[in-house]
């Protein structure tokens, strides 16, 4: 019995030495960042909202992983702000919010690979509030595409450039059209 449960024991931690070996092997490849953008949104508001101010800056935070030099995941959050219009004596006040996850593909150029193309698709959650005739709260789920570049400054700093369509078929927001750019830093 208790040969048995030696010869278990060490089973065990070759197969725990295994794959503590196979999950470097992964992690190697494998790039975390953070990183910030600024963001020009043009938004298509309609119904109650439609007289609303539809041009926004904001600024987006975000968080990902590169996993290899082809692929990432990044989680955002986007602060759009609130923006004010007065539209036949009436004074409305719109304000979004956005995050979500998005996929990234690179497609790097060059010998150097400095500079890459940029596609990615995702899923984002848009809460709007307006404040007309009292305040009208949403959260709805829209799909998001884009594309663009991005350029490694240094080894951990990048900046990237993307413009960005996304449908969120609310009643108040259809759609909206973006330009975002930002820095990103690797550890």
């Amino acid at each position: 019995m208790k040969k048995t449960l030696l010869l278990a024991s060490v089973a065990c931690l070759i197969s725990a030495s295994a794959n503590a070996n196979m999950w470097h092997d992964v992690t190697k490849n494998m790039d975390p960042y953070i990183g910030a953008d600024y963001v020009y949104s043009n938004l298509d508001v309609k119904g109650k909202a439609k007289h609303v101010e539809k041009n926004f800056n904001s600024a987006l935070l975000n968080a990902g992983v590169n996993i290899g030099e082809h692929f990432g995941l990044e989680a955002f959050y986007q602060m759009g702000g609130s923006r004010k219009s007065h539209h036949d004596g009436v004074s409305k006040k719109f304000k979004f919010n956005a995050y979500g996850l998005d996929a990234y593909g690179y497609m790097p150029l060059g010998c150097a690979k400095k500079f890459s193309l940029v596609g990615t698709a995702g899923m984002a959650v848009y809460d709007t509030q307006l404040k007309y005739e009292g305040k009208h709260d949403k959260s709805k789920v829209g799909y998001r595409v884009g594309g663009g570049m991005q350029y490694k400054l240094t080894d951990h700093v990048s900046a990237r450039v993307i413009g960005r369509y996304g449908y969120i078929g609310a009643k108040e927001l259809n759609h909206v059209a973006e330009v975002a750019a930002g820095l990103r830093y690797s550890f």
